[in-house]
């Protein structure tokens, strides 16, 4: 089984990662472990054009990498195997993106757990996913 973990460094990431390692025993072999980030694109414009596509790049990349670095440090503690990847766009198109391209199983992720009300006004990352996912989505609040 291949298990995509949506990171965003937040403590919602750190807690689907303890469910997640608390929950290794479901599966009869250790599932593939992926663990992915998308970094929000700086809109097109004067700021983008003036720092360069290297700063800018640079920057995704430090971005991610903290964001990463919660659940990797988790993972590694529990000594458990894993991918980690990000990728800068839309967060529900790109790990649709990814999840088809890495034929994922399930997708794992943090939920922020705000109100009905909140979410219908506001939409949120977690319903997006979950609306577009081809694979099950295991919210973890």
């Amino acid at each position: 089984m291949k298990i995509l973990l949506a990171a965003d460094g937040s403590s919602y990431t750190t807690k689907a990662v303890d469910y997640l390692v608390s929950h290794f025993n479901w599966f009869k072999e250790g599932p593939e472990l992926h663990v992915f980030h998308v970094k929000a694109p700086i809109s097109d414009g004067l700021a983008r054009s003036l720092v360069g596509h290297a700063v800018l790049e640079s920057y995704y990349k430090e971005e991610s990498e903290a964001a990463l670095a919660p659940a990797e440090k988790l993972l590694q503690k529990h000594q458990l195997t894993f991918k980690s990847s990000y990728a800068v766009g839309e967060v529900s198109e790109e790990i649709q993106a990814y999840v088809k391209k890495h034929k994922i199983d399930l997708v794992v992720m943090g939920s922020h757990g705000h109100g009905a009300i909140k979410q219908l006004i506001m939409g949120s990352i977690a319903t997006r996913v979950l609306a577009t996912s081809s694979v099950p989505v295991l919210l973890v609040r």
